[in-house]
């Protein structure tokens, strides 16, 4: 039997020099400051400042850097802080947690001014390069944030846990990744299907897209939270188009049961072949043609397991099913719907919607409820930061990679800081598989247009 190999056995000092860490973290913070979304962040935020204070857009900004390269809590920014001559100057933790603890709860507007800033900063960004390909997509998504104390508007949610309920949107760009729209910090007992909190929220998304891009199509994105006569009134009255999901309760299993032979009609798939035939085994896609009422502009429904159509008797009683209200791809008129599979979903239903879950999501670091609105906030611009720094200084797959594996491949790359002939070198191992990608990413930056 061959000896099991030991891993390699080695000393470990701590007399290094010049050892840096986080090199690719220096990158997000240019981009920031290229893209104007450091002075954009300090716009409000430095009014009435006392002579030689830190200048709020840059806390605020490195706030943003350290949440996108992983980091949970304030005093995460000491990473930041211990390297000046990667990142500057960087406030201390007590200085970081006033102004998001009390700085920004004190001013009325200071939430919405930092998606103000997101907003004026989006538009530059797109237009170096950044917008999406596609059509404009607004995908709208709640989550669970837990609360292990007792904190400000934490409550029990209606997954029995303790804790948040925040409503965000994103704008999915059709490779994966995602820029935050709007985002609003809700008690953990806030219901799935309040109206008014996604009114508020799909108002928000839309003041966040350039001007220019609110009278291209938008399609509107939800699941069954979504599902109300309110919300769907609203997004016809702007003149967008919508897929909403809702649950198919008996009311529809009858009245999709109740419909003649006739009516149905086989279906596509998402590549545009053909599902199958009416009563084949293999028959798992149908489309069926119900007339639109004023009440619901359109249904489909989707259940698991092959149904032949037509059917007398639904699958089974604890078959799960799903259904969505659609409009139409040219006109928010709804069109007859289809009724799918919930392993096969549409091409216009909620298949993706916010990105992975950050780090500094997994708990919300403040006992007041407006310092965690405002740390939400900074959470969703990292996420959009990342996002534009993949879109303009990344290719391959490495453009459309996770959070998770940006950071373990780029953001975290050490290095060693050289001083030669008045400049400030970083050296990174030729043997980092990645060493190359980052130089290039920096190459790419650089050759960016600064705005002051």
């Amino acid at each position: 039997m061959q000896a099991t190999n030991t891993r390699p056995r080695f000393e470990v000092v701590a007399d290094g020099q010049s050892v840096c860490s986080h090199v690719g973290a220096a990158l997000l913070g240019e981009l920031a400051d290229r893209l104007g979304l450091t002075v954009e962040l300090g716009r409000r935020a430095n009014t009435g400042l006392r002579r030689g204070a830190y200048d709020r857009g840059q806390v605020l900004g490195d706030l943003v850097v350290m949440l996108a390269d992983g980091g949970d809590c304030v005093s995460d920014l000491a990473a930041l802080w211990d390297q000046p001559e990667l990142f500057g100057e960087v406030c201390s933790t007590p200085t970081a947690w006033r102004v998001l603890a009390e700085e920004l709860p004190a001013d009325p507007r200071g939430i919405a001014a930092l998606w103000s800033a997101l907003a004026r900063v989006r538009e530059q960004a797109w237009a170096l390069g950044a917008a999406p390909a596609g059509p404009l997509i607004l995908d709208l998504d709640a989550t669970l944030v837990d609360a292990h104390s007792d904190k400000q508007g934490a409550a029990p949610t209606y997954k029995h846990g303790f804790g948040f309920h925040p409503l965000g949107c994103w704008l999915d760009r059709g490779d994966g990744t995602g820029e935050a729209l709007a985002g609003v910090l809700r008690p953990g007992n806030a219901g799935a299907n309040t109206a008014a909190d996604h009114l508020d929220v799909l108002a928000m998304a839309l003041l966040g897209l350039p001007k220019h891009a609110r009278g291209q199509p938008i399609l509107v994105r939800c699941d069954s939270a979504g599902a109300t006569h309110a919300f769907v009134a609203d997004i016809v009255r702007r003149k967008l188009r919508f897929s909403v999901g809702f649950d198919c309760d008996q009311r529809a299993q009858q009245a999709i049961l109740g419909l003649p032979e006739q009516a149905w009609q086989p279906a596509w798939t998402p590549v545009g072949g053909p599902a199958g035939a009416p009563g084949s085994p293999n028959s798992r896609t149908w489309t069926l043609p119900v007339p639109a009422g004023p009440r619901a502009p359109g249904r489909s429904a989707a259940a698991s397991g092959p149904t032949p159509a037509p059917a007398t008797s639904w699958p089974s009683p604890t078959s799960r099913a799903t259904a969505s209200r659609r409009s139409s791809p040219t006109s928010p008129t709804p069109t007859p719907p289809s009724w799918r599979p919930a392993t096969a979903p549409t091409p216009t239903s909620k298949t993706a919607s916010a990105p992975p879950r950050p780090p500094a999501l997994r708990n919300l670091p403040f006992a007041d409820f407006a310092a965690n609105d405002a740390w939400l906030t900074l959470v969703m611009v990292a996420q959009t930061l990342v996002c534009w720094a993949q879109a303009l200084l990344l290719d391959g797959d490495l453009a459309v990679a996770e959070p998770k594996t940006l950071r373990y491949r780029l953001w975290h790359t050490a290095g060693r800081i050289i001083h030669h002939a008045r400049r400030v070198i970083v050296r990174i191992d030729r043997a980092w598989p990645w060493a190359n990608v980052l130089v290039a990413a920096f190459g790419r930056l650089r050759a960016l247009p600064v705005r002051c």
